[in-house]
């Protein structure tokens, strides 16, 4: 009897997934363990196998769609037989952004009245001034929340956070549908630098909007940054790949990015409060310290997990991020390798930029950045002005979790480790 294939859940939080590519064609054969299709799910792109050998009856869906998971996706059946008609999968929810109930404070501002953003809301009846609170203010401009199309529902119709977390958690079904952007003129040459279009956002680009939001919306973020003396590291690096290089052509080579991973590691195991998580009513402390780390692709960002990264070395960490990276790229990394972290390591020195502060990567209590090592004008320890190497590293800290001064120190000590790089070898 002919049986039909769906969109199978292929992550935790999976709830629609892409058909990026089928592998078969109607009237093939397939074997057990064959690869059926790809398909990108909310964290990865991921191989369908088959589990049932057969003779492919009927391709449901096209390559390129969007389905919800338990949409039929082909049959599978004799050949001969009769695809059997399918039935609709239920369409997925739509994933809503928590906000915190936090107090209100006493204060009223009052903001310019504007067209409603949003079709959740509706908008006061007073039309030129809208009275909110400071926090519901913020709250409304983190969540790209129009205030003033807010319906009030404190004193005298006042805007409070009540107001604003249930604009924000309303089903995205909810939002006006089409470009936010109708009235941009197009270039007046005819040409412009690229087609005006409207670009399908897939899963991975939809889990990332979705995460960053939350993260900004219910993480009060705080920021430090130091800046390293990085020409001990630099010295070490290349002294190292040097050696190794002589060992044979299949020699690891170990990038600076390696050194800031392992120094993270090591930073967390001097100061483990910084390896931590918010739990609502408690602060989570971990004891392994499982790090992962940024990898851009052509339509994301995926984060890699190192597990038990306080227990390897310098040339294990190296080795099992290139690996990570490799899978990253040709979009083979499973979900249980991009899950669990608990501190997050984001770098674009390689692409020139000095200095910048990343959004936690929730449920992380913090997330360091990473700048380029560029050449300047120092003031060394005899007072003379000579030609530095300087690297300036940002963190972003989860207030609930971490205090100004658990962060210095943290800092502190990967400032040190990394000055000094021979102490993340012993």
């Amino acid at each position: 009897m002919a049986e039909i294939i769906d969109m199978p859940k292929l992550s935790d939080t999976m709830s629609v997934g892409t058909l990026v590519k089928w592998n078969i064609k109607e009237g093939q054969v397939v074997a057990f363990g064959d690869i059926l299709a790809e398909v990108e799910t909310d964290k990865a792109t991921m191989e369908l196998s088959c589990t049932v050998p057969g003779t492919i009856l009927k391709i449901y869906a096209p390559a390129g769609q969007q389905l919800p998971v338990g949409a039929p996706i082909c049959a599978i059946g004799k050949k001969g037989e009769s695809a059997p008609e399918p039935t609709a999968a239920p369409a997925p929810k739509a994933p809503k952004t928590a906000v915190p109930a936090i107090p209100e404070k006493a204060e009223v501002s009052c903001v310019p009245a504007a067209p409603a953003s949003s079709g959740s809301v509706t908008p006061q009846s007073d039309a030129s001034r809208t009275k909110a609170s400071p926090y519901a203010k913020r709250m409304a401009e983190k969540a790209a929340l129009n205030v003033a199309a807010l319906a009030g529902s404190g004193p005298g119709g006042r805007v409070v956070a009540r107001d604003v977390a249930a604009a924000a958690s309303a089903p995205a079904a909810a939002a006006p549908s089409g470009p936010l952007n109708v009235a941009v003129a197009p270039p007046a040459d005819g040409k412009g630098i690229q087609p005006d279009a409207d670009v399908p956002v897939g899963g991975m680009r939809q889990t990332i909007a979705r995460r960053l939001l939350e993260s900004k919306i219910t993480v009060p973020h705080f920021y430090l940054e130091v800046e390293v003396d990085a020409a001990p590291l630099m010295a070490m690096r290349e002294s190292l790949n040097k050696r190794l290089a002589e060992t044979g052509a299949d020699a690891i080579k170990l990038s600076v990015n390696d050194f800031i991973l392992k120094a993270s590691a090591e930073a967390l195991r001097r100061v483990p409060a910084v390896n931590a998580s918010w739990a609502g009513t408690s602060i989570r402390t971990h004891g392994a310290v499982h790090l992962s780390f940024g990898v851009a692709l052509e339509d994301g960002l995926v984060t890699p997990v190192i597990r038990d990264a306080h227990a390897k070395t310098l040339k294990d960490i190296a080795i099992e991020a290139k690996a990570l990276i490799s899978k990253a790229r040709s979009k083979k990394l499973t979900p249980s390798e991009m899950s669990g972290s608990t501190f997050t390591v984001t770098n674009l020195g390689m692409f020139g930029v000095t200095g910048f502060y990343g959004i936690i990567n929730v449920p992380n209590a913090a997330i360091l950045s990473v700048g380029a090592t560029i050449k300047k004008p120092v003031v060394d320890a005899q007072d003379r002005m000579v030609i530095g190497h300087r690297m300036v590293i940002g963190l972003s800290g989860d207030h609930r979790v971490v205090d100004g001064a658990n962060a210095a120190q943290f800092l502190q000590a990967l400032k040190q480790l990394l000055e000094e790089p021979a102490l993340m070898l012993i």
